[in-house]
């Protein structure tokens, strides 16, 4: 929780850079290495890690990929340091062998070894526009099973944040704001993993940022005064902080946190 409500880090970090080294030839980096672009090459399935991965702490990056340049097999995960990046057809790339571990936005399918171990979400949300119209169509209602829910794939959106907890062994993702569970368990430790992608669609635009991290230090008491003030204030904070009996530092300490 505090992780996730903490401020992000500077902009420019290097932990939000993609690799010039470990990309495939069919992607083109931005200056900044913060945004790769894949040429419109066919029968080809492409991808890229990170340049920095990470051996121990929680940490959460940010993924904007928008639904409109996905097409299929559009995936992102974590992979070890020399995962396959490049491959002929079209296929699932993270999390298509031992070396890395992928969710496949389109199906929301997650991947391991070559495998697809399931849908992740394990059970789709009803959202509440659905349920309305449950209730207007009573008389023809019918029970849904957990498989038919979770059948179903839930849309993602365009940004999704990627949380790896190196130290549990745990890989799970955030989309608008809620936290989807832990999409794969026990895994390796003390084994730099990196965040990766993999497309297929021509002109994909795949953006890459770090936010912030923690080790499994508790965190500080300003960390957690933070949090709370911020969700007791909620949206209505950036009218309201200056407000409050604090010193101008504080006050932009609890305005930073997007």
């Amino acid at each position: 929780m505090v992780t996730l409500n903490s401020p992000p880090v500077a902009p420019g970090d290097s932990r939000s850079s993609w690799s010039l080294t470990h990309c495939s030839s069919h992607f083109v980096l931005s200056a900044s290495k913060q945004e790769v672009t894949r040429s419109p090459v066919e029968r080809s399935s492409d991808g890229v890690r990170a340049e920095k991965g990470v051996k121990s702490g929680l940490h959460i990056w940010e993924v904007v990929w928008s639904p409109d340049h996905r097409g299929s097999h559009a995936v992102m995960g974590i992979s070890k340091q020399n995962c396959p990046l490049q491959a002929s057809g079209y296929k699932v790339l993270v999390g298509g062998d031992l070396q890395s571990w992928g969710w496949e936005l389109k199906t929301n399918q997650f991947w391991h070894g070559g495998q697809n171990l399931g849908l992740y979400p394990r059970k789709r949300r009803r959202s509440h526009t659905e349920t309305l119209e449950d209730c207007r169509s009573f008389t023809s209602l019918h029970i849904q099973t957990d498989t038919d829910e979770a059948e179903t794939p839930l849309p993602i959106p365009e940004r999704v944040l990627l949380v790896l907890d190196a130290d549990a062994g745990t890989l799970g993702f955030v989309v608008d704001g809620s936290f989807l569970g832990v999409a794969y368990k026990d895994l390796p430790r003390g084994v730099e993993l990196f965040p990766a992608v993999s497309s297929v669609r021509g002109g994909a635009r795949i953006r890459l940022r770090y936010l912030n991290g923690a080790t499994r230090d508790p965190p500080a008491l300003m960390a957690l005064c933070g949090v709370s003030i911020r969700q007791f204030l909620g949206q209505q904070r950036q009218n309201q902080t200056d407000k409050l009996p604090l010193p101008p530092f504080l006050q932009h300490y609890l305005l930073s946190s997007q």
